[in-house]
């Protein structure tokens, strides 16, 4: 079967389309995607412009037409964490579905980390024991737990580099000051959590998935340690404070970052090494399955049930 994925997330508008049956691995055959940074849009009471809208309804328009060329049989479209906090996310959703005439979804952050956890289940198998996955995303931060498929924490938190980016980071490159504000409010909302993970800290490994966090494991590797499957504690202190002393065009000319992630790596890298930091994490691996191949394997598994 040729199965979509439409991903309608805070940075990108993102189709996937593989070739799978049941019991088989997702094969991979075709990739669409348009940056759109929907968190550019939200306004300081949380409503989506309509500029945004425009772009939103014209990008997912492009991604159906592209879905159509390549034969797609069924298209399993989501959205994220913008659409997901935004005030007027419900309205724009249902004129969506109704103009273009699919069933566009909203994720809970909650539900987005346990399929994310399951990909990354997949991915390294039973025997990589008790797993901690980590995801960090334009607008939110997931994260969950378990030594089985379904975890046995899975949490949420609005911590997107695209958001916080937007909400903290000023000047180029960014203040001090600005970066010290986000670094607070990153502190303060993982404190709200951290009694529910701390249990979890001894996880026979812990996972990364997500660009933000392949583009860092990469920095990593090129800078201080690594081969850019791993991030240690001591290389994201590092990169962290480099990246901050840089300019937007600097961070854009370095290897995989790309024009949009250029703005936004900085609130990204410190996210994680906070998250590490508190969890008392040595190190993270790059797991290349996530979301939207969770969002695959959970559909299967229906189908086949």
């Amino acid at each position: 079967m040729r199965l979509g994925v439409l991903d309608v997330g805070s940075n990108t508008v993102h189709l996937q389309v593989v070739d799978t049956s049941p019991g088989a691995r997702p094969n991979p055959t075709f990739n669409y995607k348009e940056e759109l940074r929907l968190t550019q849009y939200l306004s300081e009471d949380n409503f989506i412009s309509d500029e945004g809208i425009e772009k939103l309804r014209s990008s997912i328009k492009r991604a159906l037409e592209q879905s159509a060329s390549v034969q797609t049989q069924e298209l399993l479209p989501f959205a994220t964490s913008a659409l997901r906090e935004a005030q007027n996310g419900n309205q724009i959703i249902e004129a969506i579905n109704k103009d273009f005439h699919i069933d566009l979804q909203v994720l809970s952050g909650e539900e987005e980390a346990k399929l994310t956890f399951l990909a990354a289940r997949r991915w390294f198998g039973w025997s990589s024991g008790r797993l901690l996955v980590i995801d960090i995303g334009g607008g939110s931060l997931e994260m969950a737990a378990g030594v089985d498929e379904s975890p046995e924490i899975a949490t949420s938190l609005i911590l997107g580099a695209a958001r916080l980016t937007k909400d903290f980071l000023r000047g180029d490159p960014y203040t001090d000051k600005s970066i010290r504000a986000m670094r607070d409010h990153i502190e303060d909302k993982l404190e709200q959590i951290l009694p529910s993970l701390v249990k979890h800290q001894q996880s026979d490994r812990a996972i990364a998935t997500s660009k933000t966090l392949r583009t860092l494991a990469r920095l990593c590797g090129d800078w201080f340690d690594g081969n850019g499957n791993n991030i240690s504690i001591e290389a994201i202190r590092k990169v962290s404070a480099k990246l901050s002393e840089m300019t937007t065009d600097e961070r854009s000319k370095l290897p995989g970052v790309s024009e949009n992630r250029a703005s936004q790596i900085v609130a990204g890298a410190f996210v994680a090494e906070s998250v590490m930091r508190n969890l008392n994490l040595k190190q993270m691996e790059i797991c290349p399955w996530a979301l939207r191949e969770g969002v695959v394997l959970k559909w299967m598994d229906w189908m086949e049930a």
